[in-house]
């Protein structure tokens, strides 16, 4: 099973390294006056690569690299990945991400030709704009036909929304007895975070090729699909529940979205003042801010897009006196309020009133922007690569702290939110991913996710004395992963990420196994009542 699933994943670049383009580039270098043999060799060269990526990997990268589980592989999407670096993350792979490496598969040669490809263009680049979402738009269920309460008994509010990426499925399961209440089928490649209406009645999903799907949770229906994008990052629901806001990767938009029936309102461009284009990294609702708040990938830029009626206008760029009417403002709905910065932010976390965000790049560097004014305030120590996104909050000795686990290092770090100063560098058994907690739980559990000798452990910490004072195993030998709560923090849930996986229910107070639930590599499990009300120990 573990060879099956590295073969899948071995298939991540070379599906965007060996699209048609190749080909023309192979073709078109050759001279007019090669020999034969020359010719042949490089049709051999072009034959193989081709085969190669054919059997194995268009799956992952997409036929003409524009992404599917893996990233889109085009010169505009790789500026801040420089050859030589292309280079050696095709030979020996990224950490962090589910690209291996290839240095034992390719020869040199053929690590190089990739790396050619990749910056090549290709010869017609799709479009994917207002037209297109709106002409993607299926609706399942008009609006206000569906009954206005749940068809099932169960609390809805202690519901789980299970992510299987094992078989693409979703699961709702009822938080108090652990048992499904429905299964059904999702788009490929679901992106592991769902978001909810202030309610808990819809749940939204976003697929990485681009698909937004609205579900009913009391009616047990899906609602409606759209296709915001070709390579999507993530979305996000506004506070009120009237929006959603969809971060892609390809192309370079943001799209807004009516969640009523999923209807495109407006296609934002990620570009800057001199009109350079960047992937948008991840979105996030600030809802005390009533706004959404997008960090860029490919350029040094976090955007603030209102969706409060009564919002000031926001101006391009300096403005003498607003008052007396001496300039123009930006037209249109979510206009960005751009808050210009010197390193990007490839993650990042809000203090628990919004006015702060705490980033992170991958070159290591971490800061903390100061929403309201619209600058740095601080750096701050985040050595190895934190996942942000995945970090917790909770009160330690009178002051509200942040925690985050570490992709890269075997590492939790505690900051305090009020100094921005480290607190503990807290050494794990090796690089995580999810980092979880609840407000009625001393614990915070941490997995070992990109470490191959721990990675089926849970690292439990006290989150009073910052000290890990357990380690538990839920299935020996397989990945155990994000560890979710029930609503009021009796249970903790544990995945464990394999195609024939299973969820595990442990008593958060003993921390003994009560219950095995079988599950098809569940990538994640969301508890609406957590999620609804921004629980300190889930991400949000």
């Amino acid at each position: 099973m573990r060879d099956v699933a590295l073969n899948k994943l071995r298939c991540g670049l070379i599906a965007g390294l060996a699209g048609a383009t190749f080909a023309a580039g192979a073709a078109n270098d050759a001279p007019a006056n090669a020999q034969p043999s020359a010719v042949a060799t490089a049709s051999m060269v072009h034959t193989d690569v081709n085969a190669i990526y054919q059997a194995n990997c268009a799956s992952c990268h997409g036929p003409d690299r524009l992404g599917a589980t893996g990233p889109v592989l085009l010169p505009l999407n790789l500026e801040r990945l420089r050859r030589p670096a292309a280079i050696k993350t095709i030979t020996e792979g990224r950490i962090a991400t589910q690209m291996p490496g290839f240095g034992s598969i390719l020869t040199a040669q053929e690590i190089n030709a990739l790396a050619d490809l990749i910056y090549t263009p290709l010869a017609k680049t799709p479009t994917w704009g207002m037209d297109e979402i709106r002409a993607s738009r299926i609706e399942y269920v008009k609006v206000g036909s569906l009954p206005n309460k749940p068809v099932f008994k169960a609390d809805p509010l202690n519901l789980f929304v299970v992510v299987e990426i094992g078989d693409h499925h979703v699961t709702i399961l009822d938080g108090d007895k652990f048992e499904a209440i429905a299964r059904f089928p999702t788009r490929y490649a679901l992106h592991g975070g769902p978001k909810f209406s202030p309610d808990g009645r819809y749940v939204y999903f976003a697929s990485r090729d681009g698909w937004i799907a609205k579900y009913d949770i009391w009616n047990l229906k899906l609602v409606a699909e759209v296709r915001a994008g070709i390579n999507t990052r993530n979305l996000a629901v506004s506070g009120d529940g009237r929006y959603a806001m969809v971060a892609n990767y390809f192309p370079n938009t943001l799209v807004a979205l009516d969640t009523r029936d999923l209807s495109p309102i407006r296609v934002i461009e990620a570009k800057d003042d001199d009109g350079k284009s960047s992937r948008v990294s991840a979105v996030y609702d600030a809802a005390p801010r009533k706004s959404f708040i997008a960090a860029l990938k490919d350029i040094p830029e976090v955007w603030e897009l209102s969706y409060d009626d009564k919002a000031p206008p926001v101006y391009a760029g300096p403005v003498h006196d607003y008052k007396m009417g001496e300039a123009i403002a930006v037209k249109g709905p979510f206009s960005p309020r751009r808050i210009k910065l010197g390193d990007y932010l490839d993650d990042f976390f809000f203090d628990p009133a919004y006015k702060h965000v705490i980033g992170s790049s991958r070159s290591g560097n971490g800061q903390v922007v100061n929403l309201d004014i619209g600058r740095k305030i601080a750096d701050v120590d985040l050595p190895g690569l934190p996942h942000l996104g995945s970090g917790i909050t909770w009160e330690y000795q009178g002051r509200p702290v942040m925690a985050s686990p570490n992709l890269k290092a075997g590492v939790v770090t505690v900051i305090d939110m009020k100094s921005w100063q480290t607190i503990k560098q807290i050494p794990t058994l090796g690089p995580g991913f999810f980092m979880r907690s609840h407000e009625k739980t001393p614990f915070a559990w941490v997995d070992v996710f990109n470490d191959p000798k721990n990675n089926d452990v849970i690292q439990i910490i006290d989150k009073a004395t910052l000290k890990i004072v357990r380690e538990l195993k839920p299935s020996p030998g397989r990945i155990a992963a994000h560890t979710e709560f029930t609503r009021d923090g009796k249970y903790a849930v544990v995945s464990i990420w394999e195609s024939d996986g299973e969820l595990v229910v442990y008593d958060a107070k003993t921390l003994e196994v009560v219950k095995r639930i079988p599950m098809s590599k569940p990538s994640g499990k969301y508890n609406v009542y957590n999620k609804i009300t921004h629980s300190e120990g889930t991400s949000h």
